[in-house]
Parts: structure tokens; C-alpha cells; sequence
């Protein structure tokens, strides 16, 4: 069948005034007016198209009007411009095709349903103007991605899902394994040697340390995939499989990484606001009535730099209104990201220079022997949303700090080795695309920004 999508028809309704037409789709309403019925049709566009079905113009008319939202059709029809109503077009129907049939149990037959319910059912959600609207702008957002990195020569990068390194050095790692547990359970004891890879291997919770290898023959990657933490957090802004998007560059020291951070966050932004605006009004209507004001603030205004020993003081200044305590050398809280963000200064803001006991050994120390190149960018209404740092080019620098924490110098040893062939000032940054979707969307919780979120003690499909 030669039919047009809803949303192209939408953009160049014009061009088929009194035109004969096909559209496919699925009901969201249908009502029946004994002579005349109106069928609300999408087809996964976020606006649908009204259909009207009159008795006398198709022969399968009672059967039409007696199926269950969530229905299937085919429709033939006449495009009529109805320029003084809601809708600038309907289409007058010639032919309608029951393609599949829904039934009486239809999750989404009334409107209103609460964001938890929704949740209970993950393959029906996306059929809802929520859903339909989050999963639409996830999309663009990763495209928008793509897009700024292509662009500017980067080159798109897979790093590997299966890793035998933990590069946050936070043990909090899904293992992998072919062994029988239940053998391993009786006997007592782990022969990794019999196990697939003859070593202790997990899930990555980042693509960075390979990455980086990579960069040093290509100058600019990024890589976009899943990640993994087992961190046993039930908050709304954790999941066990999340996607990072992690782009590494040579030659690049901690500023202008920064700059690269605030140009891509705005790209990416402005592209959404462009592709999205029906789904970002109706959030902005629906969600967070401040989401497109926020986002607006973000393109428009340049990002506060700021070291993290000033923003200590400027919080112990307040300290007493923070569950958390501050002082120097303790990982900010989002209550203090926030207040940073939304009270003193309005708008985001990196914060630089970090202690060095608080970050990863990767990053590069600071001539204070104290802190390290490291920038967080926080933003307001969600705090944390990209984490960055110059790395750390110089060989006894790395291993010095290395042997420091105590880690094995030979699971890190090809790693370390690119500070040997031709090392560089170089810098990396990893955005939660998650966190972005979130704040994209105004939604508050990450269960609600992924298909299929996979959390503590949840994994219904």
C-alpha cells in the first residue's frame, strides 16, 4: 500500500487538499455518532489525524465503530483543509481496513493513567503521549550527538561490553561467566581457568581506558553504548544499564575540553528544540511548566567556571541548611550542586579542580599535589550531568598513583603503555545520556527515560 506518514503529512498537508490519500495507524478514540464517527488515528507521529467515517460513504461501517481502541486500520480518503478548527486537516474516509483487531483488555482505553502505572507496562507506554514524547526526543538527542561529533571529524568508536578492568576503580561490576554457580557453590571455590575467557571478566562501566588508546591513532573519537553499574541504589537518577557517551581528545587540555562540553550541550539542546517542539510543549504543559524556559537558559548563556575550593567556601557559608556536611575534600551532594546551580548563580557551571582522593587515578594532578584537572558540569534542576578531566599523560605520574591505591600495575599495564609510544596533553568527558534525556524532558525519575530500565530487583522483561 502507498500510504503517507502522519508526521510528513502533517508538514505538507497543503499539497494534498482534496486529494485522495492513504493512512495507516492505530486508534487512540473512536466515537460514534449513529450516522458519523470520528477516528482519532496514529501511526507514531506525536500528533494524530481525525478521521471521519460516514455511514453512508463505507460499506463496513458498524464493524469500524465497534472496535477497541488500539485497533489497526488502513484508511482511504479524501484530505479536506479545515482551516477555523483545532485540526487545519481531516481525512474524509472512502475506505477503512481493519488490519488487526484489539482487544476489550486494551491497557491505554482511557486517558489520565498514572506515570506509575504506565511503568507496569513498558511495551504498551510508548503508545502514550508521555512515552511517545520522551522515547521521540531520546531519539533526536542521540542523533543531535552524532551529528556534533561527525561534524568535527571525531571518529565514532565501539569499545567492548566484556572487560577485565574496572575503570572507575568502583567494584561495583555485573561478572560475566559460563561457569555452573551451583558447582561453584558445593565445591567452595573459583577455577577462573575453566571459566570462557580463563580470567574474572564483567560488564564495562565505561568504554574510556580503551577509548583513549584509540584516540592516540585518530586524534578525536567518541564512543555512544550501554554501561553497566551493580550499584545497589534504588534513587531515581541510578540504573544498572545506562548509556554514556564518552568522547576522548589529543591535544585538548582541561579548558578546552570544557569549551567542547558547552559547545555539544548546546548543539544538542537547540537541535531537540528545533526537531521537538510539538513533544517539548506538550512536557512543558503536562511535566515541568518551567522545562522549556530551563532549556532556553542553557543555549543562551555562557557556563560559570568555577574551582572547587571556592565553591566550598561559598557553601560552608550556609552549611547549616545541607542534610550533607561540607568541607574540603568531600564529593559534593546534589543538594550542594543545586544550590550552586539554581541559587547562586542561575544558570550551569563547571566545577574544576577537584581533590585528587575523590577522583579517578586516570586524571592528571595538579602542580598543588592536592587536586586534579577534573571539571563536573552541574546543571540546574539535576546537578551532575557530565564528568571530565585532562588524563594523566606523564608515565611515573600514572604509576606512581597506580601503585598508590593499590592497584595490579599488570591489569593496567596496555593502558599505561600509551604514555610510552608518544603521549599528549589529552582529555575525555563521559554525559549520562540518561541525565540528559531527563533533563531534556522534564521527566524527574530514569526508569521513566528508558524502554526497559533495569534497576534494583526489577527486571520485568
Amino acid at each position: 500500500m502507498q500510504r503517507i506518514e502522519i508526521k510528513d503529512l502533517q508538514k505538507t498537508y497543503k499539497d494534498y487538499a482534496d486529494q485522495e490519500i492513504t493512512v495507516c495507524g492505530w486508534t487512540r478514540t473512536i466515537r460514534d455518532s449513529k450516522n458519523i464517527a470520528f477516528v482519532e488515528l496514529n501511526d507514531g507521529a506525536f500528533k494524530s489525524v481525525q478521521i471521519v467515517v460516514e455511514k453512508d460513504k463505507v460499506s463496513n461501517y458498524d464493524e469500524i465503530v465497534k472496535q477497541n481502541v488500539g485497533s489497526s486500520f488502513s484508511v482511504k480518503g479524501l484530505l479536506v483543509l479545515t482551516p477555523n478548527a483545532q485540526q487545519p486537516f481531516e481525512v474524509s474516509a472512502r475506505q477503512v481496513t481493519i488490519l488487526g483487531e484489539s482487544e476489550a483488555d486494551y491497557p491505554l482505553q482511557k486517558k489520565g493513567h498514572s506515570i506509575e502505572y504506565l511503568r507496569s507496562i513498558p511495551t504498551i507506554r510508548p503508545r502514550s503521549n508521555l512515552f511517545n514524547a520522551v522515547f521521540r526526543i531520546r531519539s533526536v538527542a542521540a542523533f543531535a550527538i552524532h551529528k556534533y561529533f561527525n561534524e568535527r571529524n571525531f571518529v565514532y568508536v565501539h569499545t567492548p561490553i566484556i572487560t577485565s578492568n574496572d575503570c572507575e576503580g568502583a567494584g561495583e561490576m555485573f561478572q560475566v561467566t559460563t561457569l555452573d554457580l551451583d558447582r561453584v557453590a558445593s565445591s567452595g571455590k573459583v577455577d577462573y581457568t575453566k571459566d570462557f575467557f580463563n580470567k574474572k571478566v564483567s560488564l564495562t562501566v565505561s568504554g574510556q581506558l580503551h577509548e583513549e588508546c584509540i584516540t592516540h591513532a585518530f586524534g578525536k573519537t567518541y564512543t555512544f553504548g550501554p554501561t553497566f553499574r551493580a550499584e545497589n541504589s534504588n534513587t531515581t537518577r541510578h540504573a544498572a544499564e545506562f548509556w554514556m557517551m564518552e568522547p576522548e581528545i589529543c591535544f585538548c587540555d582541561l579548558d578546552e575540553l570544557m569549551d567542547n562540553e558547552e559547545e555539544m550541550i548546546k548543539y544538542v539542546i537547540s537541535y531537540v528544540m528545533i526537531e521537538c517542539r510539538d513533544e517539548l510543549e506538550f512536557l512543558n504543559k503536562f511535566i515541568d511548566k518551567g522545562l522549556i524556559a530551563r532549556l532556553t537558559n542553557i543555549v543562551e548563556n555562557e557556563f560559570v567556571r568555577l574551582d572547587y575550593t571556592e565553591a566550598i567556601e561559598m557553601l560552608t557559608k550556609v552549611k547549616d541548611r545541607f542534610t550533607f556536611p561540607v568541607e574540603w575534600g568531600v564529593d559534593l551532594q546534589s543538594e550542594h550542586e543545586r544550590y550552586i546551580t539554581e541559587e547562586i548563580f542561575k544558570k550551569p557551571v563547571f566545577l574544576k579542580n577537584y581533590p585528587k582522593d575523590i577522583k579517578a587515578f586516570y586524571m592528571r594532578q595538579n602542580d598543588d599535589g592536592k587536586t586534579v584537572a577534573a571539571a563536573d558540569l552541574l546543571v540546574p534542576g539535576i546537578g551532575e550531568l557530565i564528568g571530565g578531566s585532562q588524563r594523566e599523560e606523564r608515565l611515573d605520574k600514572l604509576t606512581e598513583r597506580i601503585n598508590e591505591l593499590g592497584m595490579n600495575m599488570e591489569d593496567y599495564a596496555w593502558y599505561v603503555n600509551t604514555r610510552r609510544y608518544g603521549t599528549n596533553v589529552h582529555s575525555g568527558y563521559g554525559l549520562g545520556f540518561e541525565r540528559l534525556v531527563m533533563y531534556l524532558t522534564g521527566v524527574s525519575n530514569i526508569r521513566d527515560v528508558e524502554l526497559y530500565p533495569r534497576t534494583v530487583g526489577n527486571i520485568l522483561y
